[in-house]
Protein backbone atom coordinates (compact mmCIF):
# COMPACT_ATOMS: atom_id res chain seq x y z
CA UNK A 1 0.00 0.00 0.00
CA UNK A 2 0.95 3.65 -0.77
CA UNK A 3 2.35 5.75 1.52
CA UNK A 4 2.90 8.93 -0.33
CA UNK A 5 1.56 12.36 0.99
CA UNK A 6 1.59 13.71 -1.60
CA UNK A 7 -1.97 14.48 -3.42
CA UNK A 8 -2.35 13.33 -7.03
CA UNK A 9 -4.42 14.38 -9.74
CA UNK A 10 -6.78 11.23 -10.43
CA UNK A 11 -6.83 11.94 -13.93
CA UNK A 12 -3.01 13.19 -14.69
CA UNK A 13 -1.15 11.63 -12.04
CA UNK A 14 0.83 14.85 -11.22
CA UNK A 15 0.68 16.21 -7.79
CA UNK A 16 -2.10 18.79 -6.82
CA UNK A 17 -0.61 22.09 -5.30
CA UNK A 18 -1.99 22.51 -1.96
CA UNK A 19 -3.55 26.39 -1.71
CA UNK A 20 -0.46 28.23 0.36
CA UNK A 21 -2.05 30.75 2.31
CA UNK A 22 -0.07 34.01 3.44
CA UNK A 23 1.58 33.68 6.96
CA UNK A 24 -0.39 34.55 10.37
CA UNK A 25 1.29 38.17 10.72
CA UNK A 26 -0.11 39.06 6.84
CA UNK A 27 -3.83 37.21 8.18
CA UNK A 28 -3.76 39.52 11.33
CA UNK A 29 -2.92 42.91 9.16
CA UNK A 30 -5.54 41.61 6.76
CA UNK A 31 -8.50 41.59 9.52
CA UNK A 32 -7.13 44.53 11.32
CA UNK A 33 -7.52 46.25 7.69
CA UNK A 34 -11.12 44.85 6.85
CA UNK A 35 -11.97 45.46 10.73
CA UNK A 36 -11.36 49.25 10.00
CA UNK A 37 -13.13 49.39 7.04
CA UNK A 38 -16.83 47.45 8.64
CA UNK A 39 -15.73 49.33 11.49
CA UNK A 40 -16.38 52.50 10.02
CA UNK A 41 -18.90 51.58 7.89
CA UNK A 42 -21.09 50.30 11.23
CA UNK A 43 -19.99 53.86 12.83
CA UNK A 44 -21.50 55.91 9.68
CA UNK A 45 -24.87 53.81 9.96
CA UNK A 46 -25.21 54.99 13.56
CA UNK A 47 -27.69 53.24 16.07
CA UNK A 48 -31.25 51.93 14.86
CA UNK A 49 -34.40 54.15 15.43
CA UNK A 50 -34.56 52.30 18.66
CA UNK A 51 -31.71 53.38 19.72
CA UNK A 52 -29.99 50.49 19.47
CA UNK A 53 -26.58 48.87 18.22
CA UNK A 54 -26.89 48.44 14.32
CA UNK A 55 -26.75 44.85 12.95
CA UNK A 56 -23.16 45.75 12.49
CA UNK A 57 -21.78 46.56 15.01
CA UNK A 58 -23.29 43.75 17.23
CA UNK A 59 -22.52 40.77 14.69
CA UNK A 60 -18.64 42.59 14.79
CA UNK A 61 -19.02 42.22 18.66
CA UNK A 62 -19.96 38.90 18.13
CA UNK A 63 -17.44 37.98 16.47
CA UNK A 64 -14.53 39.47 18.62
CA UNK A 65 -16.19 38.61 22.10
CA UNK A 66 -16.48 35.07 21.16
CA UNK A 67 -12.50 34.62 19.69
CA UNK A 68 -11.67 36.11 23.32
CA UNK A 69 -13.94 34.07 25.25
CA UNK A 70 -12.70 30.78 23.14
CA UNK A 71 -9.03 32.04 24.38
CA UNK A 72 -9.77 32.77 28.00
CA UNK A 73 -11.50 29.36 27.89
CA UNK A 74 -8.24 27.74 27.27
CA UNK A 75 -6.44 29.01 29.39
CA UNK A 76 -6.96 27.88 33.26
CA UNK A 77 -6.23 24.56 31.85
CA UNK A 78 -3.03 25.36 30.14
CA UNK A 79 -1.36 27.20 32.69
CA UNK A 80 -1.62 24.42 35.20
CA UNK A 81 -0.79 21.43 33.40
CA UNK A 82 2.02 23.56 31.10
CA UNK A 83 3.73 24.71 34.96
CA UNK A 84 3.04 21.23 36.50
CA UNK A 85 5.13 19.88 32.98
CA UNK A 86 7.69 22.80 33.57
CA UNK A 87 8.26 21.77 37.16
CA UNK A 88 8.62 18.15 35.91
CA UNK A 89 11.48 19.18 33.57
CA UNK A 90 13.38 20.86 35.77
CA UNK A 91 13.24 18.00 38.42
CA UNK A 92 17.19 18.22 39.07
CA UNK A 93 18.25 21.47 37.55
CA UNK A 94 20.40 23.21 39.73
CA UNK A 95 20.10 26.62 38.58
CA UNK A 96 16.31 26.80 39.09
CA UNK A 97 15.91 29.03 41.86
CA UNK A 98 18.43 31.48 39.82
CA UNK A 99 16.22 31.33 36.86
CA UNK A 100 13.47 32.28 38.89
CA UNK A 101 15.28 35.20 40.70
CA UNK A 102 16.87 36.30 37.17
CA UNK A 103 13.01 36.88 35.74
CA UNK A 104 11.72 38.49 38.98
CA UNK A 105 14.90 41.08 38.29
CA UNK A 106 14.46 42.05 35.11
CA UNK A 107 10.65 42.09 35.46
CA UNK A 108 11.66 44.88 37.92
CA UNK A 109 14.50 46.02 36.26
CA UNK A 110 12.64 46.74 32.83
CA UNK A 111 9.45 48.41 35.36
CA UNK A 112 11.38 50.56 36.59
CA UNK A 113 12.62 52.00 33.35
CA UNK A 114 9.19 52.25 31.72
CA UNK A 115 7.72 54.05 34.79
CA UNK A 116 10.65 56.60 34.37
CA UNK A 117 9.87 57.55 30.88
CA UNK A 118 6.27 57.62 31.97
CA UNK A 119 6.92 60.43 35.10
CA UNK A 120 9.24 61.79 32.48
CA UNK A 121 6.66 62.46 29.70
CA UNK A 122 4.15 63.05 32.60
CA UNK A 123 6.21 66.04 33.62
CA UNK A 124 7.28 67.45 30.22
CA UNK A 125 3.56 67.45 28.18
CA UNK A 126 1.50 68.45 31.03
CA UNK A 127 -1.15 66.44 30.07
CA UNK A 128 -3.59 67.25 32.96
CA UNK A 129 -2.91 71.35 32.26
CA UNK A 130 -3.46 70.85 28.52
CA UNK A 131 -6.87 68.78 28.58
CA UNK A 132 -10.92 69.69 27.48
CA UNK A 133 -12.24 67.05 29.80
CA UNK A 134 -14.45 68.73 32.24
CA UNK A 135 -14.55 68.49 35.68
CA UNK A 136 -18.13 66.83 35.32
CA UNK A 137 -16.66 63.77 34.00
CA UNK A 138 -15.27 62.64 37.18
CA UNK A 139 -16.58 59.83 38.70
CA UNK A 140 -15.32 57.16 40.68
CA UNK A 141 -14.48 53.60 39.64
CA UNK A 142 -16.53 50.59 40.09
CA UNK A 143 -13.67 48.70 40.61
CA UNK A 144 -10.62 49.27 42.74
CA UNK A 145 -7.32 48.26 43.95
CA UNK A 146 -5.62 47.49 46.90
CA UNK A 147 -2.27 46.15 48.42
CA UNK A 148 -4.79 43.50 50.41
CA UNK A 149 -5.43 42.27 46.87
CA UNK A 150 -1.84 41.04 46.75
CA UNK A 151 -2.62 38.84 49.44
CA UNK A 152 -5.91 37.89 48.63
CA UNK A 153 -4.69 36.95 44.65
CA UNK A 154 -1.90 34.66 46.27
CA UNK A 155 -4.07 32.62 48.58
CA UNK A 156 -6.47 30.09 46.41
CA UNK A 157 -9.91 30.06 47.33
CA UNK A 158 -10.81 26.93 45.72
CA UNK A 159 -8.25 24.12 44.32
CA UNK A 160 -9.50 25.56 40.54
CA UNK A 161 -8.19 29.14 41.27
CA UNK A 162 -12.58 29.90 39.66
CA UNK A 163 -14.99 32.53 41.14
CA UNK A 164 -18.82 32.83 40.13
CA UNK A 165 -20.50 36.14 40.26
CA UNK A 166 -24.42 36.40 39.68
CA UNK A 167 -26.45 39.15 38.41
CA UNK A 168 -30.14 40.26 38.98
CA UNK A 169 -31.83 41.76 36.52
CA UNK A 170 -35.13 43.59 37.51
CA UNK A 171 -38.37 44.57 35.92
CA UNK A 172 -40.60 47.96 36.21
CA UNK A 173 -42.69 46.33 39.10
CA UNK A 174 -39.15 45.30 41.24
CA UNK A 175 -39.66 41.40 40.35
CA UNK A 176 -36.54 39.28 39.24
CA UNK A 177 -36.78 38.97 35.54
CA UNK A 178 -33.56 36.98 34.84
CA UNK A 179 -30.54 35.75 36.10
CA UNK A 180 -27.23 35.50 35.17
CA UNK A 181 -23.59 33.88 36.56
CA UNK A 182 -20.63 34.16 35.25
CA UNK A 183 -17.24 32.26 35.92
CA UNK A 184 -14.47 33.94 36.04
CA UNK A 185 -10.44 32.90 36.94
CA UNK A 186 -7.70 34.04 39.28
CA UNK A 187 -4.30 33.51 36.91
CA UNK A 188 -2.37 33.80 39.97
CA UNK A 189 -3.81 31.51 42.20
CA UNK A 190 -3.73 28.90 39.64
CA UNK A 191 0.07 29.37 39.12
CA UNK A 192 0.34 28.98 43.08
CA UNK A 193 -1.84 25.99 43.23
CA UNK A 194 -0.07 24.11 40.11
CA UNK A 195 3.54 25.03 41.62
CA UNK A 196 2.64 23.64 44.50
CA UNK A 197 1.10 20.17 43.10
CA UNK A 198 4.21 20.31 40.82
CA UNK A 199 6.54 20.34 43.59
CA UNK A 200 4.84 17.81 45.29
CA UNK A 201 4.95 15.84 42.52
CA UNK A 202 8.45 15.82 42.31
CA UNK A 203 8.60 14.98 46.14
CA UNK A 204 7.06 11.99 46.07
CA UNK A 205 9.07 10.40 43.31
CA UNK A 206 8.00 7.15 41.44
CA UNK A 207 4.72 7.10 42.67
CA UNK A 208 3.77 10.44 40.67
CA UNK A 209 5.29 9.30 37.51
CA UNK A 210 1.88 8.44 36.36
CA UNK A 211 0.42 11.53 37.18
CA UNK A 212 3.18 13.80 35.54
CA UNK A 213 2.84 10.73 32.28
CA UNK A 214 -0.75 12.07 32.25
CA UNK A 215 -0.24 15.47 33.01
CA UNK A 216 2.04 15.71 29.56
CA UNK A 217 -0.12 14.07 27.88
CA UNK A 218 -2.95 16.49 28.69
CA UNK A 219 -0.70 19.01 27.76
CA UNK A 220 -0.29 17.93 24.53
CA UNK A 221 -4.01 17.51 23.97
CA UNK A 222 -4.62 21.07 25.06
CA UNK A 223 -2.57 22.47 23.13
CA UNK A 224 -3.81 21.24 20.03
CA UNK A 225 -7.46 22.32 20.77
CA UNK A 226 -5.28 25.56 21.57
CA UNK A 227 -4.33 26.15 17.94
CA UNK A 228 -7.57 25.48 16.38
CA UNK A 229 -8.50 28.48 18.63
CA UNK A 230 -5.66 30.24 17.17
CA UNK A 231 -6.37 30.10 13.81
CA UNK A 232 -9.63 31.82 14.16
CA UNK A 233 -7.43 35.08 15.14
CA UNK A 234 -7.20 37.09 11.63
CA UNK A 235 -11.26 36.30 12.17
CA UNK A 236 -11.18 37.76 15.51
CA UNK A 237 -8.66 40.96 14.76
CA UNK A 238 -11.78 41.99 12.58
CA UNK A 239 -14.60 41.95 14.89
CA UNK A 240 -12.39 43.25 17.66
CA UNK A 241 -10.97 46.34 15.66
CA UNK A 242 -14.08 46.83 14.00
CA UNK A 243 -16.06 46.72 17.25
CA UNK A 244 -13.58 49.03 18.88
CA UNK A 245 -13.81 51.95 15.62
CA UNK A 246 -17.87 51.61 15.81
CA UNK A 247 -18.09 51.55 18.96
CA UNK A 248 -15.70 54.74 20.31
CA UNK A 249 -14.82 56.13 16.91
CA UNK A 250 -11.67 58.93 17.41
CA UNK A 251 -13.86 61.59 18.25
CA UNK A 252 -12.98 60.82 21.96
CA UNK A 253 -9.70 61.52 21.69
CA UNK A 254 -10.05 65.28 20.90
CA UNK A 255 -10.33 66.49 24.19
CA UNK A 256 -7.41 63.89 25.73
CA UNK A 257 -4.93 64.23 23.02
CA UNK A 258 -2.32 64.99 24.83
CA UNK A 259 -2.63 62.39 27.26
CA UNK A 260 -3.13 60.08 24.54
CA UNK A 261 -0.30 60.81 22.97
CA UNK A 262 2.16 61.29 26.13
CA UNK A 263 0.11 57.22 26.81
CA UNK A 264 1.61 56.28 22.75
CA UNK A 265 4.89 57.68 22.87
CA UNK A 266 5.88 56.24 26.31
CA UNK A 267 4.73 53.10 25.03
CA UNK A 268 6.82 53.50 21.82
CA UNK A 269 9.76 54.59 23.89
CA UNK A 270 9.99 51.30 25.43
CA UNK A 271 8.80 49.08 22.66
CA UNK A 272 11.18 50.84 20.42
CA UNK A 273 14.14 52.34 22.26
CA UNK A 274 14.31 50.58 25.79
CA UNK A 275 13.84 46.75 24.52
CA UNK A 276 16.20 46.94 21.31
CA UNK A 277 18.95 48.77 23.55
CA UNK A 278 18.52 45.52 26.22
CA UNK A 279 18.39 42.71 23.17
CA UNK A 280 21.79 44.76 22.00
CA UNK A 281 23.51 45.05 25.10
CA UNK A 282 23.34 40.98 25.59
CA UNK A 283 24.70 40.66 21.76
CA UNK A 284 20.74 39.85 20.40
CA UNK A 285 19.27 40.66 17.02
CA UNK A 286 16.80 43.21 17.46
CA UNK A 287 15.18 42.31 14.19
CA UNK A 288 15.10 38.73 15.07
CA UNK A 289 13.19 39.48 18.20
CA UNK A 290 10.76 41.43 16.90
CA UNK A 291 10.01 38.95 13.88
CA UNK A 292 9.94 36.24 16.07
CA UNK A 293 7.57 37.98 18.73
CA UNK A 294 5.19 40.04 16.25
CA UNK A 295 2.56 37.48 15.90
CA UNK A 296 1.98 37.08 19.98
CA UNK A 297 2.70 41.24 19.68
CA UNK A 298 0.04 41.63 17.02
CA UNK A 299 -2.40 39.60 18.67
CA UNK A 300 -2.12 41.79 22.16
CA UNK A 301 -2.92 44.78 20.41
CA UNK A 302 -6.31 43.61 18.99
CA UNK A 303 -7.62 41.81 21.80
CA UNK A 304 -6.22 43.90 24.21
CA UNK A 305 -5.76 40.71 26.86
CA UNK A 306 -2.27 39.71 28.16
CA UNK A 307 -3.81 36.44 29.36
CA UNK A 308 -5.46 36.02 25.91
CA UNK A 309 -2.46 36.14 24.28
CA UNK A 310 -1.10 34.28 26.85
CA UNK A 311 -0.96 30.87 24.64
CA UNK A 312 0.44 32.69 21.69
CA UNK A 313 3.51 34.18 24.05
CA UNK A 314 4.51 31.61 25.43
CA UNK A 315 4.37 29.74 21.87
CA UNK A 316 6.38 32.25 19.90
CA UNK A 317 9.12 32.86 23.26
CA UNK A 318 9.72 28.54 22.63
CA UNK A 319 9.31 28.31 19.25
CA UNK A 320 10.49 31.29 17.57
CA UNK A 321 12.82 33.06 20.23
CA UNK A 322 14.30 30.07 21.80
CA UNK A 323 14.05 30.40 25.18
CA UNK A 324 13.56 26.20 26.19
CA UNK A 325 10.58 25.36 26.63
CA UNK A 326 10.45 24.50 30.59
CA UNK A 327 11.28 27.89 31.08
CA UNK A 328 9.45 29.48 28.90
CA UNK A 329 6.32 27.24 30.48
CA UNK A 330 7.44 28.57 33.70
CA UNK A 331 8.21 32.47 32.50
CA UNK A 332 5.66 33.19 30.73
CA UNK A 333 2.33 32.61 32.75
CA UNK A 334 4.09 34.13 35.56
CA UNK A 335 4.60 37.47 33.65
CA UNK A 336 1.28 37.54 32.27
CA UNK A 337 0.28 38.52 35.48
CA UNK A 338 3.08 40.19 37.13
CA UNK A 339 5.09 41.72 34.03
CA UNK A 340 2.99 44.85 32.53
CA UNK A 341 5.29 47.76 31.69
CA UNK A 342 2.26 49.14 29.90
CA UNK A 343 -0.40 49.01 31.98
CA UNK A 344 1.10 48.64 35.32
CA UNK A 345 4.35 51.08 34.56
CA UNK A 346 3.88 53.76 31.95
CA UNK A 347 -0.08 54.10 32.29
CA UNK A 348 -0.37 54.97 35.85
CA UNK A 349 2.44 56.87 35.83
CA UNK A 350 1.14 59.68 33.36
CA UNK A 351 -2.42 59.17 34.02
CA UNK A 352 -1.66 59.84 38.38
CA UNK A 353 0.56 62.89 37.30
CA UNK A 354 -2.63 63.88 34.82
CA UNK A 355 -4.59 63.19 37.47
CA UNK A 356 -2.59 65.97 40.02
CA UNK A 357 -2.60 68.34 37.97
CA UNK A 358 -6.13 68.27 36.41
CA UNK A 359 -7.06 68.61 40.37
CA UNK A 360 -4.29 71.26 40.77
CA UNK A 361 -2.39 68.83 43.79
CA UNK A 362 1.40 69.22 43.60
CA UNK A 363 3.49 66.41 43.58
CA UNK A 364 6.60 66.17 45.88
CA UNK A 365 10.10 64.40 44.89
CA UNK A 366 8.13 61.33 47.48
CA UNK A 367 5.20 60.67 45.21
CA UNK A 368 7.38 60.38 42.24
CA UNK A 369 9.42 57.77 44.17
CA UNK A 370 6.06 56.77 45.37
CA UNK A 371 4.85 56.29 41.99
CA UNK A 372 7.77 53.91 40.63
CA UNK A 373 7.42 51.67 44.24
CA UNK A 374 3.86 51.06 43.17
CA UNK A 375 4.52 50.28 39.60
CA UNK A 376 7.36 47.89 39.98
CA UNK A 377 5.62 45.82 43.06
CA UNK A 378 1.94 47.31 42.98
CA UNK A 379 1.32 44.83 39.40
CA UNK A 380 2.08 41.60 41.44
CA UNK A 381 -0.93 42.98 44.01
CA UNK A 382 -3.63 43.28 40.70
CA UNK A 383 -2.13 40.44 39.25
CA UNK A 384 -5.49 38.43 40.40
CA UNK A 385 -7.31 41.56 39.01
CA UNK A 386 -7.50 42.20 35.24
CA UNK A 387 -7.65 45.61 33.66
CA UNK A 388 -5.63 48.71 34.16
CA UNK A 389 -8.34 50.79 35.66
CA UNK A 390 -7.30 48.94 39.25
CA UNK A 391 -3.64 49.52 38.30
CA UNK A 392 -4.58 53.61 38.32
CA UNK A 393 -6.56 53.08 41.30
CA UNK A 394 -3.95 51.47 43.91
CA UNK A 395 -1.33 54.28 42.46
CA UNK A 396 -3.91 56.68 43.05
CA UNK A 397 -4.73 55.86 46.59
CA UNK A 398 -1.33 55.29 47.79
CA UNK A 399 -0.52 58.69 46.58
CA UNK A 400 -4.00 59.88 48.18
CA UNK A 401 -5.22 61.63 45.03
CA UNK A 402 -8.90 62.07 44.25
CA UNK A 403 -9.85 58.46 42.67
CA UNK A 404 -12.37 60.47 40.83
CA UNK A 405 -9.80 61.27 38.08
CA UNK A 406 -10.13 57.84 36.99
CA UNK A 407 -13.63 59.06 35.20
CA UNK A 408 -11.98 61.72 33.95
CA UNK A 409 -9.86 58.78 31.56
CA UNK A 410 -12.06 55.95 30.63
CA UNK A 411 -13.97 57.75 27.64
CA UNK A 412 -10.39 56.83 25.31
CA UNK A 413 -9.68 53.75 27.50
CA UNK A 414 -10.05 50.78 24.94
CA UNK A 415 -7.95 52.92 22.42
CA UNK A 416 -4.85 53.24 25.24
CA UNK A 417 -5.67 49.62 26.28
CA UNK A 418 -4.25 48.16 22.62
CA UNK A 419 -1.18 49.85 22.86
CA UNK A 420 -0.51 48.76 26.71
CA UNK A 421 -1.58 45.36 25.97
CA UNK A 422 1.03 45.36 23.15
CA UNK A 423 4.03 46.53 25.40
CA UNK A 424 2.51 44.38 28.39
CA UNK A 425 3.57 41.37 25.70
CA UNK A 426 6.59 41.94 24.33
CA UNK A 427 7.94 43.10 27.73
CA UNK A 428 6.63 39.15 28.59
CA UNK A 429 8.62 37.66 26.04
CA UNK A 430 11.70 39.80 26.47
CA UNK A 431 12.62 39.23 29.99
CA UNK A 432 12.80 35.24 29.10
CA UNK A 433 15.07 35.73 26.03
CA UNK A 434 17.52 38.01 28.28
CA UNK A 435 17.25 35.44 31.15
CA UNK A 436 17.84 32.41 29.14
CA UNK A 437 20.92 34.41 27.35
CA UNK A 438 22.74 35.35 30.41
CA UNK A 439 22.19 31.73 31.85
CA UNK A 440 23.37 29.81 28.32
CA UNK A 441 20.56 28.18 27.89
CA UNK A 442 19.19 30.29 24.92
CA UNK A 443 18.76 28.49 21.01
CA UNK A 444 20.81 31.18 19.22
CA UNK A 445 20.07 29.15 15.62
CA UNK A 446 16.68 29.30 16.32
CA UNK A 447 16.58 32.62 17.35
CA UNK A 448 18.11 34.12 14.47
CA UNK A 449 16.23 31.65 12.00
CA UNK A 450 14.65 32.98 9.13
CA UNK A 451 11.26 30.80 9.36
CA UNK A 452 10.99 32.01 13.03
CA UNK A 453 7.66 33.57 12.47
CA UNK A 454 6.09 29.85 11.61
CA UNK A 455 4.59 29.30 15.18
CA UNK A 456 1.77 26.57 13.42
CA UNK A 457 4.21 23.92 12.51
CA UNK A 458 3.37 20.98 14.61
CA UNK A 459 5.63 20.15 17.83
CA UNK A 460 8.67 17.42 17.17
CA UNK A 461 7.40 14.35 18.50
CA UNK A 462 9.32 14.57 22.27
CA UNK A 463 9.98 11.20 22.15
CA UNK A 464 11.91 11.46 19.62
CA UNK A 465 14.09 13.92 21.87
CA UNK A 466 14.15 11.60 24.92
CA UNK A 467 16.55 8.82 25.35
CA UNK A 468 15.01 5.98 28.27
CA UNK A 469 16.61 5.79 31.47
CA UNK A 470 18.06 2.66 33.06
CA UNK A 471 14.81 2.76 35.35
CA UNK A 472 12.24 2.85 32.42
CA UNK A 473 11.89 6.54 33.04
CA UNK A 474 12.22 8.73 30.30
CA UNK A 475 15.21 11.62 30.21
CA UNK A 476 15.92 14.58 27.93
CA UNK A 477 18.22 13.85 24.92
CA UNK A 478 21.86 14.78 25.76
CA UNK A 479 21.31 17.43 22.50
CA UNK A 480 18.19 18.62 23.67
CA UNK A 481 17.33 22.16 24.81
CA UNK A 482 15.57 20.67 27.90
CA UNK A 483 18.93 18.69 28.63
CA UNK A 484 21.20 21.57 28.05
CA UNK A 485 18.60 23.43 30.57
CA UNK A 486 18.83 20.57 32.85
CA UNK A 487 22.72 20.46 33.03
CA UNK A 488 23.38 24.13 33.47
CA UNK A 489 24.79 25.68 36.45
Amino acid sequence: MSTNPVATDQQSGAPRRRLRLPSFSTQILIGLALGVVLGWAALSMGKTPAGEENWLTVTLSTIGSSFVSLLKAIVPPLVFVAIVASIANLRGVANGARLAGQTLLWFAITALVAVGIGIGLGLVLQPGANTGVSADDAAAPGRTGSWLDFLQGLIPTNFLGLGASSSIETGADGAVSAVSTGVSFNVLQIIIIALAVGVAALKSGKKAEPFLAFNKSLLKIIQTVLWWIIRLAPLGTLGLIGRAIATYGWSSLTSLGTFAIAIYVGLALVLFVVYPVLLKTHGLSVLSYFRGAWPAIQLAFVSRSSIGTLPVTERVTHRNLGVPRGYASFAVPLGSTTKMDGCAAIYPAIAAIFVAQFFGVELALTDYVLIAFVSVVGSAATAGLTGATVMLTLTLSTLGLPLEGVGLLLAIDPILDMGRTAVNVAGQALVPVIVAKREGILDLEQYGSADAEDIFDDDEDETSAETVAADGTAEPAAGSRDAELATSR
